[in-house]
C-alpha cells in the first residue's frame, strides 16, 4: 500500500477516445497527490502511462514524446501547524524518463506533511481511438537506510468513445437584401472535421473557406460578382464529416434580390406592378396608371414604341411622322388634319388613289404633271388656266347644263370650224378663223322681226 493517496482528473471530462478522419482529441490529465498520515518522507513518484492502440492505452507510442509535463507543491501550513494565508507554492521536478513512457516527480522537500497536496499534470495529450479504462501505474520509492523501497497502486481513468462532431449552426448571409450582382459572403460556425460545400443554381463551391481571425470555428464563403445572385437565392450548406460512418448536416439561407434578373418569367394569375423597367443601359420603362399604359425614357419623358403593326380601335396623339427626319408629318388641329414636309411649317401633299369627300376647300387644283393645266377659286366663281401661267385655258366637256354662260366667242372643235361672236347688237356668225360672215343651217327660224 502506497504511502500517499493518488486521484486522477481529466480535461476532457470523460476524456473523449480519438477517430480516424477527424481532428485528434487532446486532454489533459492532472494527478492530485495527498497525504491522510502524518508527516511522510517524500518519494520519488514514477507514473507509468499506458501506450498503444488498446481501449486499455492512453496514447499512441509515437505520440508520447508531445506530452507536456508541470508539477507544484503547495503547503497549507507552517511549521507550527497555523494555516498559510494564502497558501505558499513551488515548483516540483516533473519530467519524462528518457523515451520512455514512465514520468518521474522528484522529491521537492524531505517531507511530505499531511497538510500538503501535490499536482502533477500531463498535458497536450492525444487520446487513443480505441474507448475503455485506463491504469496509470503510480510507483513510491523511498531510501530507508540505504535500502530502497518500492510501493504500487493504479490509478484508473475512462476512455469515452469519440462523440458525434457537433452539427454546424448559424449558417447566414452577411446581407439578406442585395442588387443584382452583388458579391456577398456566407457564414456559418462548425468543426473543421467538416468538408463544407455551398450548392446553389449557379453551384457547387467546395473553399477554400476564410476563418476570421480571433473566430475559431466560424467559416466564410466569398461569392464573387460572376456568382453573385441575380434573383431571389437560396444557398444550401452541406457539411460531411471524413469519419466512418460519415455524418452529413445540411443547412439553407436565402438571399432576397432588390431587383431580380430573371431568364424567362411564366405568370398564370397575373403580375401586380407599378411599372416594368428595361435593363441598362436601356432604361426606359412601361408605367401603369388609372388611364391605362404610358411609356416612358430614362429620363421620365414620353418614350417611343417600335412595332410591325398596331391594331388599336383608337389613336390620340400630337402628330404622326414617318421613320426618317425628313419624312413628311401630320398634325391634328381642332379643325381637322394638316399635312406638312419634314416636320417644318410648310403644307405637304397627300397622294391618294381615290378620295370621297364632303367639302373641298382649296386654292387651286392641278394636274399631276407640272405643264398640266390649273383651276382657280375666286368669289365670282371658277378659273381655267394653261400650264403655270394666267393665261385662260379651255374647258373640255362632253356636255354642260348651266343657267348662264358669258364668253367673247364659241366656235367648233376643229380649228377651221366658223365661230360665233356676241356684240351689243346681237350675234355674229363668221366663217373659219377670218370676219367674212358664215351661214346658219338650222330646219325652222321663227323671227319677230
Amino acid at each position: 500500500m502506497t504511502r500517499l493517496n493518488y486521484t486522477v482528473l481529466t480535461d476532457q471530462v470523460p476524456l473523449e477516445a480519438s477517430q480516424d478522419g477527424r481532428t485528434p482529441s487532446i486532454g489533459t490529465l492532472y494527478l492530485v497527490v495527498t497525504n491522510t498520515r502524518r508527516n511522510t518522507p517524500f518519494p520519488r513518484i514514477e507514473v507509468t502511462v499506458p501506450v498503444g492502440d488498446g481501449a486499455g492505452d492512453l496514447t499512441r507510442s509515437q505520440d508520447v514524446a508531445a506530452i507536456r509535463t508541470d508539477g507544484t507543491l503547495t503547503r497549507t501550513r507552517d511549521g507550527f501547524g497555523r494555516l498559510r494565508t494564502p497558501p505558499t507554492t513551488r515548483a516540483v521536478s516533473f519530467a519524462r524518463a528518457g523515451q520512455s513512457n514512465v514520468f518521474v516527480a522528484r522529491p521537492p522537500a524531505r517531507r511530505f506533511k499531511s497538510s500538503d497536496y501535490m499536482v502533477l499534470k500531463l498535458e497536450n495529450v492525444t487520446v487513443g481511438a480505441a474507448a475503455g479504462l485506463v491504469m496509470l501505474t503510480v510507483r513510491e520509492r523511498l531510501s530507508n537506510g540505504g535500502r530502497p523501497q518500492s510501493r504500487f497502486t493504479v490509478v484508473p481513468l475512462v476512455k469515452a468513445p469519440a462523440k458525434e462532431i457537433p452539427a454546424p449552426r448559424n449558417f447566414r448571409p452577411d446581407a439578406d437584401l442585395v442588387e443584382a450582382g452583388t458579391a456577398i459572403g456566407l457564414s456559418w460556425e462548425g468543426s473543421a472535421d467538416f468538408d463544407y460545400q455551398i450548392v446553389f443554381p449557379g453551384g457547387p463551391k467546395s473553399g477554400p473557406w476564410v476563418t476570421p481571425s480571433g473566430s475559431p470555428g466560424r467559416h466564410v464563403g466569398r461569392l464573387a460578382a460572376a456568382e453573385a445572385p441575380r434573383r431571389d437565392t437560396t444557398y444550401t450548406l452541406i457539411a460531411t464529416s471524413r469519419t466512418t460512418p460519415r455524418q452529413v448536416h445540411t443547412l439553407t439561407t436565402t438571399v432576397q434580390v432588390r431587383n431580380p434578373i430573371l431568364e424567362n418569367l411564366t405568370v398564370t394569375r397575373g403580375i401586380d406592378t407599378p411599372q416594368v423597367q428595361g435593363t441598362a443601359p436601356a432604361r426606359g420603362y412601361l408605367a401603369f396608371t388609372a388611364a391605362g399604359l404610358e411609356i416612358r425614357n430614362e429620363s421620365g419623358g414620353y418614350g417611343v414604341v417600335k412595332a410591325d403593326r398596331a391594331d388599336l380601335n383608337g389613336i390620340n396623339t400630337e402628330w404622326v411622322q414617318g421613320r426618317g427626319a425628313g419624312d413628311g408629318r401630320i398634325t391634328f388641329p381642332q379643325d381637322g388634319l394638316n399635312v406638312t414636309r419634314a416636320g417644318g411649317q410648310a403644307a405637304g401633299t397627300v397622294f391618294a388613289n381615290y378620295a370621297d369627300l364632303d367639302i373641298v376647300k382649296t386654292r387651286i387644283v392641278r394636274g399631276r404633271k407640272d405643264d398640266d393645266g390649273w383651276i382657280s377659286f375666286r368669289k365670282e366663281g371658277l378659273n381655267i388656266h394653261q400650264e403655270r401661267g394666267t393665261k385662260p385655258g379651255t374647258l373640255f366637256a362632253n356636255y354642260a347644263d348651266l343657267d348662264i354662260v358669258k364668253t367673247r366667242i364659241v366656235r367648233g372643235r376643229e380649228d377651221d370650224d366658223g365661230w360665233i361672236s356676241f356684240r351689243k347688237e346681237g350675234l355674229n356668225i363668221r366663217r373659219e378663223r377670218g370676219m367674212e360672215r358664215g351661214t346658219l343651217f338650222a330646219a325652222k327660224t321663227e323671227l319677230s322681226g
